[in-house]
C-alpha cells in the first residue's frame, strides 16, 4: 500500500526558511507526477509546486523565486524548499502523487495518492 508521509513543518518568523519532506513507502516504481498543495483555514486547497518524471516543474505565482521542489529518487523522497516565508504561506501542506506520467498539474483529481499534511505557520 502506497503511503506518503510529510514532515518538516513548523513555526517560523517571516523571512525564515523551512524544508518539507515527503517520504514514500509501499512502492519502488516511482511516480509520473508529484506535487505539493496547501490549504489555509477557510480556503480551498491550492497547488503550490509540482514536478513530473521528465523533471518539468511548475509553481504557483505567489511562491515563484522563493520555493523549490525537488526529489531524491534514491531516497524515495520529495522536498519543498521554502525561503523568504511570509505570513500568507501559513497553511497545512500536503504531498500528492500520481502513478502515471502527466504534465505538472495543480488539479487535485489528477493525483492518486495524498499524505496527511504538515502544518507551516509563519508569524510576522
Amino acid at each position: 500500500q502506497v503511503q506518503l508521509v510529510e514532515s518538516g513543518g513548523g513555526s517560523v518568523q517571516s523571512g525564515g526558511s523551512l524544508r518539507l519532506s515527503c517520504s514514500v513507502s509501499g512502492t519502488t516504481a516511482g511516480f509520473g507526477l508529484m506535487g505539493w498543495f496547501r490549504q489555509a483555514p477557510g480556503k480551498e486547497r491550492e497547488g503550490v509546486a509540482a514536478i513530473n518524471s521528465d523533471g518539468n516543474t511548475r509553481y504557483t505565482d505567489s511562491v515563484k523565486g522563493r520555493f523549490t521542489i525537488s526529489q531524491d529518487n534514491a531516497k524515495n523522497t520529495l522536498y519543498l524548499h521554502m525561503n523568504s516565508l511570509k505570513p500568507e504561506d501559513t497553511a497545512m501542506y500536503y504531498c500528492a502523487a500520481r502513478a502515471s506520467s502527466y504534465y505538472p498539474s495543480f488539479i487535485r483529481y489528477n493525483y492518486n495518492y495524498w499524505g496527511q499534511g504538515t502544518q507551516v505557520t509563519v508569524s510576522s
